[in-house]
């Protein structure tokens, strides 16, 4: 995630330069129908690059006349900068596999993106492959400017050698109250078996409290997100009691607020950390990991547990000429066929019905990603609202000072950053 931190730089210089960018000219019209050759870019994760080559490959060897040239998203300071720059340019490829749904509201702005409800049976597609999940991904207009792709649910993976050392049961660890997490906490920590219980990055990124306060904020508030219906909605009974929770973590030293140079849970520092399931084939031969959801206040079963997807979506970009094409590739890049082969390659749950048992025979033969196959079907998504960089900024500051430095009272913090966001939220 380190990446996207300048995105909010990147998404005020987008915005400002809406007037002049994104349509790269023609007939709109005339756009969505045509067809022929497309220009598509894709991650630079090993893994997605390896599935889409191979994808493109079998696409254009059907298709000679509305051949795909595939690169990876050019360098930058991150994704959503290069993005950005190619919309007010007018130079924006057709489709883009690496679209961050934060993002979307500023792109949309720039009148950078396509209505797919726009394109014959866009709204359609997206409905019946993702089914419900995909209203998370709606704009405030009603209209789909992004397809829900993939996400990785994020869970609590621990440490078992070090649960073993500090004296918990490795095997069904006390982890799904907020009672029982910090008791294991205090037993990691007193123990000497680690410096922290877990150790989410303190620092002050918008992004970072997708990765502590809102995951433990889904599950607790049963699938709320940060703004609903226009209004901030963290300033409930759900929202103080996972900030409490949060603080007490940090004000007894179970969480660290100071900054880890590295992988705390890689290196040992930490016994736990809130992942998703790319963490499989990262720490799978390194660390003996188990697996839990994120705990709520009363212990919820892990069937009514909800999680933040942290999902990344595809999008289609109005300086395409071919748009007949890019939405006819959207759709075979997306299939059930190419989902399967993106899940093979990645591990990487695809945003549609039914994962665990559409793909059944993968998670029969691997069964360290079935839990989080079970997750996907109930994961939140950041929500699609104006200003939606500043909206998670001006929550973090808030989150930040209060619950992890503790220089102000968390519930005046968050009926504060509460009204701010309500307004940020509600311009256009």
């Amino acid at each position: 995630m380190k990446r996207v931190v300048p995105i909010a730089l990147a998404l005020t210089v987008a915005a400002s330069a809406a007037a002049c960018g994104g349509g790269g000219g023609g007939d709109a019209s005339a756009a969505k129908a045509a067809k022929g050759p497309i220009k598509i870019w894709l991650s630079n994760n090993a893994d997605e690059l390896k599935w889409g080559k191979a994808m493109v490959a079998s696409w254009n060897s059907a298709h000679p006349d509305e051949q795909v040239t595939a690169q990876e998203i050019p360098a930058g300071k991150t994704s959503e900068e290069v993005i950005g720059a190619a919309i007010t340019a007018g130079t924006a490829p057709c489709l883009v596999y690496n679209t961050s749904p934060a993002a979307v509201p500023g792109f949309q702005k720039q009148g950078g993106l396509v209505a797919i409800d726009d394109l014959p049976g866009g709204k359609e597609y997206i409905e019946s492959r993702t089914g419900a999940t995909a209203d998370q991904y709606k704009s405030p207009d009603g209209k789909f400017y992004q397809l829900p792709w993939k996400s990785n649910p994020v869970m609590i993976f621990y440490n078992k050698k070090l649960l073993k050392k500090a004296g918990v049961d490795t095997a069904n660890p006390p982890l799904a109250t907020y009672d029982d997490f910090l008791a294991t906490s205090r037993k990691i920590v007193s123990s000497g078996a680690a410096k922290a219980a877990i150790w989410p990055a303190p620092s002050s990124e918008f992004f970072q409290s997708w990765f502590d306060f809102y995951p433990l904020y889904a599950a607790e508030s049963g699938g709320a997100q940060l703004v609903q219906d226009g209004k901030a909605t963290f300033d409930d009974p759900a929202g103080k009691a996972v900030a409490g929770f949060w603080r007490t973590m940090y004000s007894e030293k179970l969480a660290q607020n100071e900054a880890y140079n590295g992988d705390s849970f890689a290196d040992g520092k930490a016994a736990m950390s809130i992942v998703g399931p790319w963490a499989v084939a990262v720490y799978g031969k390194k660390v003996d990991w188990g697996v839990a959801p994120v705990p709520t206040s009363t212990g919820k079963p892990a069937s009514d547990v909800h999680t933040f997807s942290d999902a990344k979506n595809v999008a289609i970009y109005s300086a395409c000429k071919n748009q007949g094409t890019a939405f006819d590739l959207l759709k075979f890049s997306t299939s059930e066929e190419q989902d399967g082969k993106l899940l093979e390659a990645t591990g990487q749950m695809p945003l549609r019905k039914d994962v665990a048992t559409t793909y059944k025979a993968y998670f029969d033969a691997h069964p360290a990603y079935q839990t989080f196959a079970d997750q996907a079907s109930r994961t939140v998504e950041v929500p699609n609202v104006p200003n939606s960089v500043q909206v998670w900024q001006t929550f973090r500051d808030a989150y930040s000072s209060s619950v992890i430095f503790g220089k102000q009272p968390v519930d005046a913090a968050l009926s504060g950053a509460a009204t701010k966001v309500t307004s940020l939220a509600g311009q256009s």
